[in-house]
């Protein structure tokens, strides 16, 4: 099983600078979000272990959370130590499809959106902590609407 680090040093490594992009602490949380929500809903299990929080902004994994919060609301870096050799084919293709679909957006958006969702609102009502059986439940449902567009 990967760490929420691996998945995001996956998504930190493919961002192109020269192209303008950039990841935040805030969008870089979103995006490792929904990379553990599809790969719940997908495979029935989670992609990594670290717990994820409904917090003011969205949904956190807090140990990521304070990994990278030295970058404040900049861009994080490229990683200098990601070894790709550690993700199979499935897991990779998974990373890439959810960065195509919400790499795109801003790391506003992404918050608004993920707001928007039945796990987080769940998890601000109830308790800090998002539930693996919440997402999966939850990103079912997207790709069921996925596959009938």
């Amino acid at each position: 099983m990967l760490s929420c680090y691996d998945v995001a040093k996956y998504f930190l490594a493919q961002v192109d600078e020269d192209a303008g992009d950039l990841i935040s602490n805030l969008k870089l949380q979103k995006l490792v979000y929904y990379a553990q929500g599809f790969h719940l809903a997908l495979y029935d299990e989670p992609l990594f272990p670290e717990p994820i929080e409904a917090w003011t902004h969205g949904p956190v994994v807090p140990a990521l959370y304070y990994y990278y919060k030295e970058y404040g609301v900049g861009a994080i870096p490229y990683p200098k130590d990601v070894d790709f050799s550690i993700y199979d084919e499935r897991t990779k293709s998974l990373l890439d499809e959810v960065y195509s679909v919400f790499g795109q957006f801003s790391a506003w958006k992404l918050r608004k959106m993920t707001q928007e969702e039945e796990p987080w609102r769940l998890a601000a009502q109830t308790s800090s902590q998002i539930s693996h059986q919440s997402m999966k439940e939850y990103f079912k449902t997207q790709l069921n609407c996925e596959e009938a567009v």
